[in-house]
């Protein structure tokens, strides 16, 4: 391929390398951090890391087709994804249908792909139904009743399912994200701030109608307090963090990993990353995140393509606040939601989910320098003095010396 069909294809390969860098780090810490438990559990050193690397394998196939199939087709089937979602919650309540794992009801199992969690993929759903609505009422945005609040009642019934699963984190990173991309669309601040007030409200009245939810927002506020019950997977969470102090313990050399941590390939990896890395590992995953997430920001803010530049926004902030839940509860800085790290944590609807958001971005990318690109040629073409030949031969003639 030849450097001008490598221009053409516009790749943003900050974006890119990123994701493919995450991919395989994620997939070698899944090994690192679960080899223990495959083998007691399953007899087998490598089943998760055998699993993680066959959906690696799918979710890279998926960010390849979403890097060049043109987002803007999502709008022709905006019904059938907002159907689709819905019909995915209703099934996973639906009992003998969803499948019950540490008393919450998640997952649906796919008969030769496996378990796969529908409210991932609801997120991805949210964002490209809210990017597409608010970028048809820009003229009349400002307006909260026809312009800013029909999209979230829909927004809403997937907030109010997901809770039933139960699954507060998720629920909540959704209608975050919802707010933002609200906001980016050009809605005012004063209707966002009474929304995100009354959704508080909800949100805590919902944390407090049980015991086992409180009991999270006390062993995150007291956890040496409650060490053996609520605030035990905090505290072997910190163990994890000093024991590894600047450099770590070395690959694979994880203690914490042992049994004492739980969920150390799922919610708590970033704890087996300090661990077996140290803080220069800690510091090269928060600045690999970092870096995408603030190129999606900057892509949002480029794109002249409103839908394009809405999605960029959710995504990047969708990606933003994962990383904000699930480091705050391995850290011990915000309750435990079991909201997964993006790349890293074990799952393949988290991982396949995450790769098709990268996908989109970097389509979105793609457009905006395509465009400021064909942009700059044309100003380059209209700049360019015309060649007068005032008798002189041109420079390009040809002669014919006999």
């Amino acid at each position: 391929m030849d450097s001008d069909q490598k221009k053409s294809l516009h790749i943003d390969w900050y974006l890119l390398t990123g994701t493919l860098l995450m991919g395989i780090f994620g997939l070698v810490m899944i090994y690192s951090a679960s080899y223990v438990q495959g083998y007691e559990r399953y007899g087998n050193m490598t089943h998760f890391f055998d699993r993680q690397l066959q959906f690696l394998m799918i979710s890279t196939v998926l960010l390849l087709f979403f890097m060049f199939f043109p987002y803007r087709r999502f709008s022709k089937v905006m019904k059938l994804i907002v159907f689709g979602s819905f019909v995915l919650l209703i099934l996973v309540l639906i009992p003998g249908v969803g499948v019950e794992v540490n008393h919450a009801t998640r997952w649906i199992d796919i008969p030769g792909i496996g378990r796969l969690q529908p409210s991932e993929f609801v997120k991805l759903a949210a964002i490209i139904y809210l990017a597409h609505v608010y970028s048809r009422k820009q003229s009349y945005i400002n307006q909260f009743w026809k312009g800013v609040a029909p999209p979230l009642l829909i927004v809403g019934g997937f907030f109010f399912l997901i809770l039933q699963q139960p699954d507060l984190g998720t629920a909540v990173s959704i209608i975050g994200v919802a707010v933002i991309i609200a906001f980016t669309s050009g809605a005012r601040l004063l209707h966002l701030g009474g929304l995100a007030g009354a959704v508080g409200l909800i949100i805590v009245y919902y944390a407090q109608s049980e015991d086992y939810r409180m009991n999270r927002i006390t062993g995150f506020m007291t956890p040496f307090e409650l060490e053996q019950t609520q605030g035990f997977q905090v505290v072997q969470s910190y163990i994890a963090i000093a024991h590894g102090g600047l450099t770590g313990t070395g690959l694979g050399q994880s203690v914490q990993k042992l049994f004492y941590l739980p969920e150390a390939h799922t919610d708590f990896i970033l704890a087996i990353v300090s661990e077996e890395l140290g803080i220069l590992g800690i510091a090269f995953v928060l600045s690999m995140m970092l870096m995408i997430i603030s190129r999606g920001i900057y892509v949002g803010i480029k794109s002249r393509d409103t839908f394009g530049s809405l999605l960029a926004f959710g995504i990047s902030f969708q990606l933003a606040i994962q990383v904000v839940f699930n480091a705050g509860a391995v850290n011990g800085l915000l309750p435990i939601t079991g909201i997964p790290f993006p790349f890293l944590s074990y799952g393949g609807s988290s991982l396949m989910v995450t790769f098709v958001m990268m996908g989109i971005l970097i389509n979105v990318s793609r457009r905006m320098q395509r465009e400021r690109f064909e942009g700059f040629q044309d100003r380059k073409d209209a700049d360019m003095p015309q060649t007068v030949s005032h008798g002189h031969p041109r420079s390009d003639t040809v002669h014919n010396s006999n």
